[in-house]
């Protein structure tokens, strides 16, 4: 069983030249194809079954000079070339049946430094196949993402599900500083965060991600929809690649920033998604529909207390908090209409104090517990809110 390509350990950016890139038959109907690049980068090559597909991910390279007529290979079904996860561009071959990789590599010349990159396909077993397809590189995001298709009908209704967002993951490490990056700070956070709310015995909790693994925002609010999540929680810890900022801050969803700086932190979040090839536009023309509108004036003051709740409780658990701890800002991942949502900015990582409280278990413990505190503040409020509103 032929085992996926595993990334070379090169960083550059090429382009693709005709001269010497081309797909075609191989012996023993197998299919050979070789891509000429103007330098070498890295690139890893997997299959993928149901349909039979060959992945090329080259990081990263520009298609405009795949030459016409490249694809000559009968095996070969269709080519499609475009971007694949964040910092990746990619290259898909439909086979027609089971081709395994007999052979991959990268020749480099050590004059002009171009490369010449071969991969030769020979035919396999359905089985072997199958098996090499269950194998891709780690960190690799196909679609579809395995989600949550509906709430565990097992578990305690009693229980109020909370849905915890680590922001970032896989090839989106967030903001880096120090050795240190955004995604594993919130990770660490959001499965610390699930003990403590699990142990109240008050609450169900499903996270986005569980792992160093990229997710895109629409699939994070699907994840939470799905587990029947009653309040989403989006965890942030940002970096200022400018200026002085430290402390908490606590976002809801507007169209309108609270300031400049909260428009271009938005911006900064759904751009890992946008490289990834995820399209946000969907996102925006759901929000332009009259019945989601309808819905957000629901949503929209239960997410507001629920933001108000947690300042509150971390301003009284002695938490520091940015000057202005309240704001509002066009995340896409606060975009639910049905599900209250927050984002929650646990400080600065470009802050020393800030990246120092972040790796200290004790304060993390007490930030938590405050997030608990206000969950249960939260949920006794909102419920008087509805029975209300049903009167």
């Amino acid at each position: 069983v032929s085992p996926p390509v595993a990334a070379q350990d090169l960083r550059a950016l090429a382009r693709v030249m005709g001269e010497g890139s081309f797909l075609r038959d191989g012996p023993g109907g197998g299919v050979e194809r070789s891509l000429s690049l103007s330098q070498a980068v890295p690139y890893r090559a997997f299959v993928l079954d149901a349909p039979a597909r060959l992945v090329v991910d080259f990081r990263e390279v520009t298609w405009t000079g795949l030459p016409d007529g490249f694809d000559e290979a009968s095996s070969v079904t269709d080519v499609a070339t475009g971007r694949g996860d964040a910092g990746w561009s990619r290259m898909v071959l439909s086979l027609s049946g089971p081709l395994g990789i007999a052979r991959a590599e990268m020749r480099t010349d050590e004059v002009d430094g171009t490369a010449l990159v071969s991969l030769s396909l020979a035919p396999v077993s359905q089985a072997e196949f199958a098996e090499s397809a269950a194998h891709v590189p780690p960190g690799v995001r196909l679609p579809p993402v395995p989600v949550v298709d509906a709430p565990d009908p097992g578990r305690d209704e009693a229980l109020l599900m909370i849905a915890l967002d680590p922001g970032h993951g896989g090839v989106d490490p967030g903001a880096q500083r120090r050795g240190q990056d955004e995604a594993d700070l919130m990770l660490v956070f959001a499965i610390e965060l699930r003990e403590v709310l699990l142990r109240s015995g008050l609450f169900d909790v499903v996270l986005t991600r569980e792992g160093d693994w990229f997710v895109s925002l629409p699939e994070r609010v699907t994840i939470a929809r799905g587990a029947g999540a009653a309040a989403f929680i989006s965890l942030h810890a940002d970096a200022l690649a400018a200026g002085d900022a430290r402390g908490a801050t606590v976002y809801t969803l507007s169209e309108t920033a609270s300031d400049a700086a909260s428009e271009a932190l938005a911006e900064s979040h759904d751009r890992a998604d946008l490289l990834a090839g995820v399209d946000l536009a969907g996102s925006d023309d759901e929000v332009a529909d009259i019945l989601i509108d309808l819905a957000r004036l629901e949503t929209a003051p239960r997410s507001d207390s629920l933001a108000d709740h947690i300042v509150e409780a971390m301003d009284g658990a002695g938490v520091e908090l940015h000057p202005h701890p309240r704001l509002e800002a066009g995340f896409s991942v606060l975009k639910a209409a049905d599900i209250p949502s927050v984002l929650v900015e646990l400080g600065f990582i470009s802050d020393m104090d800030d990246l120092a409280n972040l790796m200290d278990p004790e304060w993390r413990e007490t930030v938590q517990e405050a997030i608990r505190d206000a969950l249960v503040a939260w949920a006794i409020a909102d419920e008087a809110r509805v029975g209300l509103m049903r009167q």
